[in-house]
Formats: C-alpha cells, sequence, structure tokens
C-alpha cells in the first residue's frame, strides 16, 4: 500500500467514524459561532447608574448631566441614601452609583476638596471598569469647568483661561486593537485553540479504537502509517485552517497585519506538530472516549498558560516551562504577534522553529508508541 492509498484510507476511517466526524466537522462549525457570541458586544456601554445627590445643586445637577451625557453611562435615577442605591445594585436594576456629598458646591467655589464616592458591581469586570472610567471623565469636567469659572471670576482672560484648564489634550490610539474590544483580542487565539483541541481529539479517537484490533494500519510501517495519517489530517484542517483565518477573521472583523503566505508558513509546523502529538498520544489509549476526556479537562489550562488571557508573569513559572511542550502555546502567541501586532518575522522565527521541534519530537513518540501498539496487538492475536 502507497502513501498516497494509505492516505486515501486513513480519509475514508475518518469520515465514516461518526465520532470524529461529529468532532471535527460539527466542532469546528459549532465553536467557530458558539466562542465568538459572548464577545459580539465588544465594548459595553450605557451602564446604568443610580446617584445619590446629597448636594442638590446646580453644580451637582450639572455633575449628573455630564455622566449621563457619557457613552459608558446611563443614569437612570437618583435616590436619596446610599442604601437605596445599593439596593438597585443587588436586584441587578443598575450596575454602579455616584454620591455627591452636601456642601459639593460650597466647598469647589470655596477652593477645598471634595471626595465624589462611587462604585459598582465588580462581578464583571468590564462593567466595572466602564463605570469608574465614565464617572472619572465626568468629575474631571466638572473640576474644569469650576476651575474655569474661578478663574474667570478672578479677571483672567476667558482664552488664556481656557487654554490653562485645558492644557494638555489626550489622543489616546489603541495600537493593536483599534475598536478595544474583546473579539479581535481573544477570538483569534481561541480559534488555534479550536483547531488544536479537536485535531488532538480526532487523532486520539481514531488511534485509540484502532490499536485493539486487526486492521490494515498493521500492513504498513509504523514510518507509513504515521505519514499517511499526518497527510490525511491535514488535507482536512487545510479547508478548516482557511475557513477560520479567512471567513471567520473576515466576519467578525479581526484585525490581519501579516500576509497570506507567512500565515500559512506559520500554521505549517503548528498543524504538524498537532496532529503528530495527537497519534502519540493515542498510542496510550485502548478506549475511544478516553481522549476526548482527557483534553476537555486540559482545555482551560491551556487556555490560560497561552498567555493571551492572563499574564504570562502571573504564572508559576513551572507552568510556564511545562506548556512550552504544547503546541499551541507557542502558535498562539506567535500568531497575535505575527498576525494581529505585525511583528517581523524574525521576531517570531525563535517560536516558529520551537514549533518544528515540538514535530521532530512528537514524530519520534508517535514512532515508538505505534511500535509499542503493534507488538501489543501481535502478542495478544497470537495468545
Amino acid at each position: 500500500m502507497n502513501i498516497w492509498r494509505l492516505m486515501l484510507t486513513e480519509l475514508k476511517a475518518i469520515i465514516s467514524d461518526k465520532a470524529i466526524a461529529v468532532t471535527l466537522f460539527g466542532g469546528v462549525l459549532f465553536y467557530s459561532i458558539l466562542y465568538p457570541l459572548p464577545y459580539l458586544n465588544q465594548v459595553p456601554t450605557e451602564q446604568q447608574l443610580i446617584v445619590v445627590d446629597l448636594d442638590h445643586s446646580s453644580l451637582s445637577r450639572q455633575l449628573i448631566r455630564h455622566a449621563d451625557a457619557s457613552a459608558k453611562i446611563q443614569v437612570i435615577g437618583q435616590v436619596g441614601s446610599i442604601t437605596e442605591a445599593k439596593r438597585f445594585i443587588e436586584t441587578r436594576k443598575a450596575h454602579g452609583l455616584l454620591v455627591i456629598p452636601e456642601g459639593f458646591r460650597r466647598d469647589l467655589m470655596l477652593g477645598k476638596g471634595v471626595t465624589l464616592s462611587y462604585g459598582g458591581d465588580a462581578s464583571y469586570f468590564l462593567i466595572y471598569s466602564a463605570v469608574v472610567e465614565g464617572l472619572v471623565s465626568a468629575g474631571m469636567d466638572a473640576g474644569k469647568q469650576v476651575q474655569l469659572i474661578g478663574m474667570l471670576a478672578q479677571g483672567t482672560n476667558p482664552k488664556k483661561a481656557e487654554q490653562s484648564v485645558n492644557s494638555i489634550h489626550l489622543n489616546s490610539v489603541p495600537a493593536f486593537n483599534p475598536s478595544l474590544g474583546y473579539t479581535p483580542y481573544v477570538v483569534p487565539g481561541l480559534f488555534l485553540l479550536i483547531l488544536h483541541q479537536t485535531l488532538l481529539i480526532g487523532t486520539g479517537i481514531l488511534g485509540a479504537g484502532q490499536w485493539r484490533q486487526k486492521g490494515y494500519w498493521q500492513q504498513v510501517s509504523p514510518v507509513q502509517l504515521l505519514c499517511g495519517r499526518i497527510l490525511a489530517f491535514m488535507l482536512i484542517y487545510l479547508f478548516f485552517t482557511s475557513f477560520y483565518v479567512g471567513y471567520c477573521y473576515h466576519w467578525y472583523h479581526v484585525s490581519i497585519q501579516a500576509s497570506l503566505g507567512v500565515v500559512a508558513l506559520w500554521l505549517l509546523p503548528f498543524l504538524l506538530a498537532t496532529a503528530a502529538a495527537g497519534v502519540a498520544m493515542s498510542t496510550l489509549f485502548t478506549r475511544r472516549d478516553l481522549p476526548t476526556q482527557v483534553l476537555l479537562l486540559i482545555s482551560m489550562p491551556i487556555l490560560f498558560v497561552s498567555g493571551f488571557v492572563w499574564p504570562i508573569a502571573l504564572i508559576p513559572e513551572p507552568l510556564v516551562l511545562g506548556s512550552q511542550f504544547i503546541p499551541a502555546v507557542p502558535a498562539i502567541m506567535g500568531m497575535l504577534e505575527l498576525n494581529q501586532m505585525g511583528a517581523s518575522w524574525a521576531s517570531v522565527m525563535p517560536k516558529w522553529l520551537q514549533l518544528w521541534g515540538l514535530f521532530a519530537v512528537f514524530f519520534s513518540l508517535a514512532i515508538l508508541g505505534i511500535k509499542r501498539r503493534v507488538r501489543l496487538l501481535a502478542e495478544a492475536n497470537q495468545l
């Protein structure tokens, strides 16, 4: 049996196996919709705010109007005490509160410091940060307005007074995430993790189901079997990867900095290393359900040690070092640097070589594992 006929046999075995077909085709399509879905509303806006105005002055009302005009905040009402405001947050009717102290206008006009109290539901970090950002901006605007009034009252030229109050203009330009949203930040890494996990599960199920019975995998050498299996899965994942990096990136408005050729060159060792790792892992099992269970358990740890949803500096060093043997980890970080941040090829070259090294390691382990399984199967048949 030559390599091409073996590859076609492998493709037939993959497609005819319902568990593998559902995992590969169903999983890739299903997760392309499910994972990005929570992040479609990328930036939290118009978060409900309840106000406790203890001053009831023209300046406090102006501050409330400024807060309501912010894109981050929507003032839904005013109450007379902090206890009432907390009830709004506890019942999810509001996400934040603002307390304007008594004597707010008087103290500002006298040049005294005033403390504005604000808070919110910190169980949703993005919502909490949006409330705080909107209130800080409104408070700074109110402070500048009072400062301007004081300078004008002292006879300062209006133009000079305005220039003094607004002497610094902040021009914030996001470098790698123009929308400041979660979709272009999280989705690229998640898509590579999905490809990684489904490829491992598919190769794991196929191998684990074959090592306990006779079949075509005994009629070829371990090297032929491994090469044919890797080629078969690579052919399938050529379409899956093109779907994710091509159509899905466009659909979810993910920024793309690298060319198609560079991305393809980067993903080649990633897919090869993952396929080889899946075959090597499959030689550890003879039950078809175990690869899926094991890989589902380690999906979240892989997500965190990849470094794009949690800072690597906050992860224990032994875990970081151990994660370097997982193809998804260098692949995700390198892909984000290359495709989302516009890094040069030279800067990601070490990770690219690392992926080729992982391919060589897992290819060797897979050969040893297949030889062992074929030997055990032959011994069992003789008995």
